[in-house]
């Protein structure tokens, strides 16, 4: 039995509403925001933009906002932006991989989402999970 590809995305820093970058703006577009919600794992500030590392295990909370995408053809311009497809160069700061999430009103869902790859070492942690966009 072959598994469906998750149709939500989790996102939790530039590409959630409120963002100023076109990305979001695209997402907002073209998927439905179904609603906040958090996945397991630690928050990290990379400068400009955040990068997570999600861990089931993880007692604390990433953040951020689940949409329903309408297609995956949507992936593949986010992709680009994270800079994570096959033909990107190396080293990627994202990949695209599939984690659990939870809707704040409850519920879990099987999402597409982008965890930071590199090396957190010396990178300050976002104590509360919510990366500021303002």
């Amino acid at each position: 039995m072959t598994r469906e590809p998750p149709c939500h995305l989790f996102v939790y820093g530039t590409l959630m509403r409120g963002s100023r970058s076109p990305y979001a703006r695209l997402l907002q577009a073209r998927a439905r925001f179904v609603g906040e919600g958090f996945a397991r794992g630690r928050l990290y500030r990379l400068g400009r933009f955040p990068g997570a590392v999600f861990d089931f295990k993880c007692l604390a909370k990433v953040h951020g906002e689940i949409f329903r995408l309408s297609g995956l053809s949507l992936l593949d311009m986010l992709d680009a932006y994270e800079g994570c497809r096959p033909q990107d160069p190396a080293p990627q700061l994202f990949r695209r991989e599939i984690i659990e999430a939870a809707l704040r009103e409850g519920g879990t869902l099987a999402v597409w989402t982008y965890p930071f790859t590199g090396d957190v070492s010396g990178r300050p942690l976002i104590v509360s999970g919510r990366f500021p966009l303002r």
